[in-house]
């Protein structure tokens, strides 16, 4: 298994290799997944159309299912994509936003959950706590869970055990594990939650790293880059001590994206 201190190989990799990801993910998020793809040096295709996705992703080196806007047509091109990917060794990161606030996207999951294979769920607090049977409080899609390490871990081992795949918890705090391995990743800013889609990125991000590594690590290096991308965002927003808004923190964020791999092995804080 790659080492955390092989953060800065594994993103030189990754931009020499420009991966192909495959985004099955939401509207709202899809423009901005992208771009984050392209500035850290991967290649996205978003297609989601059930007559084409089985096609497409045999091109893919990794494959993003995101729950965002679900629909019965995005289940559909879930299904194909996913057992295509399975069948050629692609590797796959679910998102599975909001799954617990309807029935219609429960019963989606565990659809799709039957017929594919994961090799990282990524999910906030209050999704992964509902997926390993702790009850848990979202507004909206956000989660509303004030971070507790045990309850984080306990929820994160189920759905990893469950599901035999590395599990992603992301928020205030951010947990990996797998297995007997756990991690705790201490990067971001509050202000990553005040902008749309900094988890589809970090979902994205994970998936172009699965491309270069395993899914532990991917998991642990695609949610540092994203946190680390947000405090260097933050600063570059912040000119004699005044923010400048969420628009240039915005801009800033896939500026970062494209900074040097040394950059985020100096920034990166984990707990093991």
């Amino acid at each position: 298994m790659a080492s955390f201190d092989s953060f800065a190989e594994a993103l030189n990799k990754l931009r020499e290799k420009k991966p192909l990801i495959h985004c099955i993910t939401n509207y709202v998020t899809a423009c901005d997944t992208a771009n984050m793809l392209l500035a850290a040096g991967a290649s996205p295709i978003m297609a989601d159309d059930p007559a084409e996705v089985s096609e497409i992703v045999e091109y893919a080196n990794a494959l993003l299912l995101n729950m965002g806007t679900l629909s019965e047509s995005h289940i559909s091109a879930m299904l194909k994509a996913g057992t295509t990917a399975n069948k050629r060794g692609i590797p796959i990161v679910l998102d599975p936003v909001g799954f617990h606030l309807s029935e219609f996207r429960s019963q989606a999951f565990y659809k799709i959950q039957s017929e594919v294979k994961f090799s990282v769920i990524r999910g906030n607090l209050s999704e992964i706590l509902e997926m390993g049977g702790i009850p848990a409080h979202s507004h909206g899609v956000d989660s509303d869970n004030e971070p507790n390490e045990g309850l984080d871990l306990t929820a994160a081992d189920e759905v990893a055990t469950r599901y035999w795949c590395t599990c992603a918890v992301t928020g205030k705090e951010d947990i990996i594990t797998f297995e007997t391995q756990a991690v705790q990743l201490l990067n971001g800013t509050k202000k990553l939650k005040r902008i749309s889609g900094a988890g589809d990125m970090t979902s994205a991000m994970i998936a172009a790293f699965l491309t270069v590594t395993d899914s532990y690590t991917a998991a642990k290096f695609g949610t540092a880059f994203v946190g680390i991308c947000g405090e260097l965002a933050e600063e570059a927003s912040t000119i004699n001590g005044e923010f400048k808004g969420m628009g240039t923190f915005r801009q800033e964020l896939f500026n970062a994206a494209g900074s040097a791999p040394e950059v985020f092995l100096e920034r990166v804080k984990i707990e093991e």
